[in-house]
């Protein structure tokens, strides 16, 4: 028997769930919410940590050494500090989401080519992506399951390295068995204002999941973690861009509409699976019921050097026991 389903035996003997899981999602690069998920393990007690989707950072910003000082461009600004204090402005960069990497003036110059500079924010993710399934082998105890799956704003490359590590799952586009429950996980979403590489019209959105739910056998309760949640839920509530993507403002306050899947919903809809875990729109934290389906959004503060995330308690039974909303 496996250490997940002696612990779930265990703990439903108890008079407790027989399964916890902790969610998280939209870190986006960020090194210390990516340590708080591990450490959710111990501190939660989790028996599967699910991270779902956008483990990829924003973008790269140049740290570029000079004779006694670095600098880089932050926010459309120049900051310079001290070569002592280099490590703090890393550190601050990595805080919105983004690579810093040290380099000579020469070489800042070389990324006027779009095509280098995409490559070089590309071997970043990688890095950083492997140093992470590394770090989980280190500090994660044997019996916890770890499942990182992508979501939209994650290039492909992160697949590759996802598969490669033995210390880590990732379902994407699968189903997952997790004792009284099936997992079933799809990082896609409907097309953004910023064309990502995992964006599908609703049609496509809808074949691909029933591609996948359809395999579940009859009455076999179910977690669905789909990064982009229902439309019009609550949990997909967003700002209102214009076509050069700034808010919009009626009667002089910003417009926030609903961008999530009418896929995603109908989905929820048709196959009613226990819980229904999203992510994608960072600002929409909360908790919804769609039919008998417990949604949640557990937002995204990373820029805060805050991970928010959810525990959720599911029974012997497949229902949900309980759930939390967390912040740490």
């Amino acid at each position: 028997m496996s250490p997940l389903r002696r612990n779930a035996r265990r703990r439903a003997c108890r008079g407790g769930p027989a399964l916890r899981i902790f969610f998280a999602t939209d870190v986006h690069g960020s090194e210390r919410c990516f340590r708080k998920f591990l450490a959710a393990a111990e501190v939660y007690r989790a028996d599967v940590l699910l991270l779902g989707g956008d483990v990829a950072g924003k973008g790269l910003i140049p740290v570029v050494r000079h004779n006694r000082s670095v600098s880089a461009e932050v926010h459309g600004q120049r900051v310079t500090v001290p070569e002592a204090q280099a490590d703090r402005l890393s550190a601050d960069i990595n805080l919105l989401g983004f690579y810093p990497v040290r380099m000579e003036p020469d070489e800042v110059e070389a990324l006027n080519d779009s095509e280098e500079l995409d490559r070089l924010f590309r071997r970043e993710i990688v890095a950083q992506l492997t140093r992470w399934c590394e770090l989980a082998a280190e500090r994660l105890a044997p019996a916890v399951r770890c499942i990182i799956t992508p979501g939209n704003d994650d290039p492909l490359e992160i697949d590759a390295v996802l598969a490669a590590a033995p210390r880590i799952e990732s379902p994407e586009r699968q189903l997952c068995d997790l004792g009284p429950v099936t997992l079933a996980s799809l990082g896609d979403v409907t097309p953004t204002p910023w064309h990502t590489e995992r964006e599908y019209s609703e049609e496509q959105l809808a074949e691909r999941i029933s591609a996948m739910m359809d395999q579940l056998p009859e009455g076999r309760p179910s977690v669905i973690n789909f990064h982009c949640p229902p439309y019009s839920s609550g949990l997909d509530t967003a700002a209102e861009l214009d076509a050069q993507l700034r808010p919009v403002l009626r009667g002089g306050r910003p417009s926030f509409v609903p961008v999530g899947s009418t896929a995603v919903r109908e989905a929820i809809k048709r196959y009613q699976p226990t819980v229904a875990l999203h992510g994608h729109i960072h600002e929409s934290r909360g908790a919804q019921k769609i039919g008998s389906t417990l949604c949640i959004n557990p937002g995204s503060d990373y820029t805060a050097d805050v991970l928010r995330g959810a525990i959720v308690d599911i029974a012997a039974d497949g229902s949900c026991h309980d759930f939390l909303l967390t912040t740490g």
